[in-house]
């Protein structure tokens, strides 16, 4: 950073030797946070962008918590569950917890949503300081400008070279241009003495840097409606899902309360049977019981392949969404 600092007074140095008599260099400089702090616009949609980065936490949190609780309630229950059940119950909740972390990650990941809306916000004023920054630096014949909030040490800069405010001021008048109802209002605007000269090409850049950002807001409103559906499908078919994984539930339970019911009255029958051997009769239940075991174990199995058959569909379904995805190019590819 030290040679930096000493290439750039080398350079300015060999410019005012050559110079000689003729003009000194005018060298001015721009504080770009200073001049985002003072910008309208940049503010308003900072405060909007924290709002929703808010209510995404709030959700993300609030859903983890619920995941938490399924996990204590299912440890607490673990001694009641056949281990089929729990681990089944497990799974679910495994999902839940990492469907969660992608939404997470979509929205607070190196790609994620608040990224690109940031870039996305600070791209146009960016954009307007540069075209100020060039029509000042034209109008008043400047030679160099820096940004002291850039990657240049400056050590010393003395206020009368600071040309935020000229900067600010142009951006307001740009606004109040774009923003002028009727011609007295635009003819107003146009008289405000912040830069000499209009510059015609500036204007039609900031028209062109008009049109690209409205061209932008469609696209992220286009994209943000194609999220909301591939979410809400992926949610009804979470959904789905789980109720007909309570529907088999309760039929496996109501088929093995069947089953008990049938062995009492069994055993009542049993009671009452006369005329037949110790023997007959405990054979009689041996294969009573063996006919329920294969009963229940054919029921489990059933259940048992159904639940994989729908794994593997939803994790078809999350495999074929995350190929649309990526398949979609990124606004940042687009520009």
């Amino acid at each position: 950073m030290k040679n930096k600092v000493l290439f750039l007074l080398a350079i300015i140095g060999l410019i005012s030797l050559d110079s000689n008599a003729q003009r000194g260099v005018r060298i001015g400089y721009i504080d770009t946070e200073y001049i985002l702090q003072n910008v309208p616009e940049y503010q308003d949609a900072t405060l909007q962008l924290d709002k929703k980065v808010q209510q995404w936490k709030t959700e993300i949190d609030q859903r983890l918590n619920v995941i938490e609780q399924k996990k204590t309630q299912l440890n607490n229950e673990r001694v009641l569950l056949t281990k089929e059940l729990y681990e089944e119950r497990l799974e679910d909740i495994t999902f839940e917890e990492n469907e969660i972390l992608d939404y997470q990650q979509k929205r607070f990941g190196p790609n994620g949503d608040l990224m690109i809306q940031k870039r996305q916000l600070i791209q146009p004023i960016q954009d307007q300081i540069f075209a100020a920054v060039q029509e000042i630096a034209a109008n008043r014949k400047y030679d160099f400008v820096f940004d002291k909030s850039a990657d240049v040490v400056m050590l010393y800069s003395a206020e009368r070279f600071d040309i935020s405010e000229l900067v600010i001021r142009s951006i307001t008048r740009s606004a109040k241009r774009t923003q002028a109802q009727n011609k007295a209002e635009r003819r107003a605007a146009e008289d405000e003495d912040v830069v000499p000269e209009i510059n015609e090409e500036l204007e039609a850049r900031e028209k062109a840097l008009e049109e690209k950002k409205a061209a932008r807001e469609k696209a992220i409103e286009d994209r943000r409606a194609e999220q909301m559906a591939r979410r809400d499908s992926i949610k009804a078919a979470a959904q789905a899902k789980r109720e007909k994984m309570l529907e088999e539930r309760a039929k496996a339970k109501a088929k093995n309360d069947s089953i008990k019911n049938s062995k009492k009255e069994g055993i009542k029958t049993d009671g009452d049977t006369t005329g037949k051997t110790a023997a007959e009769i405990a054979e009689e239940k041996r294969q009573q019981k063996i006919a329920d075991r294969e009963a229940r174990k054919k029921a489990l199995e059933e259940r048992r392949k159904k639940i994989i058959a729908d794994r593997e569909k939803a994790k078809k379904e999350r495999e074929e969404q995350k190929k649309e995805k990526d398949s979609v190019p990124s606004d940042n590819d687009n520009n």
